[in-house]
């Protein structure tokens, strides 16, 4: 049976139908998980640690191409429910046009400064040089970046998930096959890891891009806008403000986090924390592909004002996600001798060093699927404000209180819990907007 945006969804044909937006988003974490693997057993910890401190800062720009993914996909699946679909397909290619534009210019700078920028990370000597060689070409691609983080929103409300996930399929994989090629066979190093990267990002936007511009039978075409729609602009930005702000955060407080460990333990620190970081994203990615999948739904049936679908999609998500933390958590806490090893069995400080990082970060998982969710819920109904501050609050408010001050009384130890402790005040601020707007959207 073929599901759409209007279809009634119980937990199993919810599950089918974002199950394959949360599998892209795992694959898509193994660009970094791949990189991480080959730079750290072929490369070295040194290169590895320049990975990790250039690579928060194209995160941070690829936040624009997420934003307009997801703040525009909310306004475009909310334009197709009011049963506008030219309209949708105008607001649909001015933003992907927009995206492109930006990413080039973001790109031209990011290659330009990259000295300044590896520099100002505390990078120096071997690091320093690293750093510039992986960033530069990193930054060449960085259109392509948020391209594919813009295109992976769209394909879900053009009703083509299965589609989103085969394109991120092959740009996983080339990216996994040039890195062998590159690192393992050519010995390119840090330039080959970094090429592998751009190339498999590149899979990911032309190939959508390719579809889209051709007749196709999604609901979605890249087509002349006709006009420059400001006011539309100004929505998705809005709409897709949380989502900016909880990624780009997320890179501050990254950049934040390798300065407190140079401070505390040095470049073993940085390593140590890359690593968490590689494994991190694959559990996030489950909970982000479940609240990116799940969104254009409610925005449809927000548009479509079926209060009582709106429902049915709220209570089926909360219970998901509350679970999936659970268990993510244990997994997590049982898996953390294998997946630790993987990247550091060669030094066993660093692997030690680790292993204790893991296990203790690992309980953010219990609360942190909540939040993103509920966060994601709140952009899925145009309320970008609200959307925004659970953002902000959780991440720049509650995660850089805690890796500031938990240190102070635990150590190392605080580093490692900052993110859990953020996300219990975190959960309780989403509960609160969950609880007051209930009656206002009828969810």
């Amino acid at each position: 049976m073929t599901l759409s945006l209007s279809s009634h969804f119980t937990y199993r044909r919810l599950l089918r139908f974002t199950l394959p937006t949360m599998v892209m988003m795992v694959f898509m974490s193994l660009y970094s998980i791949v990189d991480g693997v080959f730079v750290s057993n072929f490369v070295g910890k040194t290169a590895l640690a320049a990975v990790n401190l250039i690579f928060p800062v194209c995160m941070a720009l690829c936040t624009l191409g997420f934003m307009v993914g997801t703040g525009g996909s909310a306004v475009v699946a909310r334009t197709l429910g009011e049963g506008k679909d030219e309209l949708a397909q105008k607001y649909f290619s001015l933003l992907i046009y927009l995206t492109l534009a930006v990413g080039l210019v973001l790109g031209g700078l990011g290659v330009l400064f990259t000295p300044q920028i590896a520099r100002a990370l505390g990078a120096e000597g071997q690091l320093l040089a690293d750093t510039i060689r992986y960033g530069r070409i990193l930054f060449a691609g960085q259109a392509a970046f948020m391209l594919q983080s813009a295109f992976q929103c769209f394909f879900v409300a053009a009703e083509k998930p299965g589609l989103s996930l085969k394109v991120n399929l092959a740009a996983g994989l080339t990216n996994m096959v040039l890195d062998a090629v590159f690192i393992a066979g050519f010995q390119w190093g840090l330039a080959g890891a970094a090429a592998a990267t751009v190339l498999g990002m590149l899979v990911g936007s032309v190939i959508p891009l390719l579809y889209f511009a051709r007749k196709n039978d999604s609901l979605l075409r890249l087509r002349r806008p006709g006009r420059f729609y400001g006011r539309i602009v100004a929505q998705t930005c809005l709409n897709g403000s949380s989502e900016m702000v909880s990624n780009l955060s997320t890179a501050l407080v990254n950049i934040l986090y390798n300065f407190q460990f140079m401070k505390l333990v040095g470049e073993d620190g940085v390593a140590a924390y890359g690593v968490i970081m590689y494994v991190n994203f694959v559990f996030v990615g489950t909970f982000l592909g479940f609240a990116l999948g799940s969104a254009p739904l409610v925005s449809y049936h927000y548009g479509a004002e079926n209060r009582a679908e709106l429902h049915n999609l709220f209570s089926m998500s909360l219970r998901l996600m509350a679970g999936a933390g659970v268990l993510l958590a244990l997994v997590a806490e049982g898996a953390a001798v294998l997946l630790v090893s993987i990247f550091t069995s060669y030094d066993p400080a660093l692997y030690a060093l680790t292993l204790r990082g893991f296990r203790l970060y690992s309980l953010a998982f219990l609360c942190m699927g909540l939040n993103l969710w509920g966060s994601s819920f709140f952009t899925a109904l145009n309320n970008g404000l609200i959307s925004a501050a659970i953002a902000f609050l959780r991440v720049l408010v509650f995660q850089v209180a805690a890796v500031l001050l938990l240190p102070l009384a635990l150590d190392l130890d605080g580093v490692w819990l900052a993110v859990a402790a953020a996300e219990v005040p975190a959960l309780v601020v989403t509960a609160a907007f969950l609880a007051a707007n209930r009656k206002k959207y009828g969810y």
